[in-house]
């Protein structure tokens, strides 16, 4: 029994592996850029009054 894959296989693989990986990277970006926005609101005196 082989245990080899094709191209086209391996590289769909790929391919969806790194466009996985881009859509983590940019919700975690986004998360965290939500949760350092909330603390600066939280601690800077000007940022209270909007």
């Amino acid at each position: 029994m082989t245990t080899y894959i094709f191209f086209d296989t391996a590289l769909r693989i790929f391919v969806n592996a790194y466009l996985v990986s881009v859509v983590l990277l940019l919700s975690a970006s986004a998360i965290g850029l939500a949760v350092i926005e909330s603390i600066e609101k939280e601690h800077h005196p000007f940022l209270k009054s909007r």
